[in-house]
């Protein structure tokens, strides 16, 4: 349950989203393009960041640079 610890887990680094046009979800409620975002998390094919919300939220990598 390490999730639960995230949000107050140390950033591993800033990412920057580069855009939110998402094939399947609607992605640009929670996240900013141009903006950067802490990354608390990271697997192979996701971020783990503090998005728009003020909540972790696993997004694709695809969304960001970083």
């Amino acid at each position: 349950m390490i999730h639960q610890t995230w949000t107050n887990a140390p950033t591993i680094r800033m990412v920057k989203c580069v855009h939110t046009d998402a094939k399947k979800y609607i992605v640009n409620r929670a996240l900013t393009a141009g903006k950067e975002y802490p990354l608390k998390n990271e697997t192979d094919e996701f971020y783990f960041v503090i998005d728009n919300t003020g909540k972790v939220g696993g997004y694709y990598k695809e969304y960001f640079q970083g």
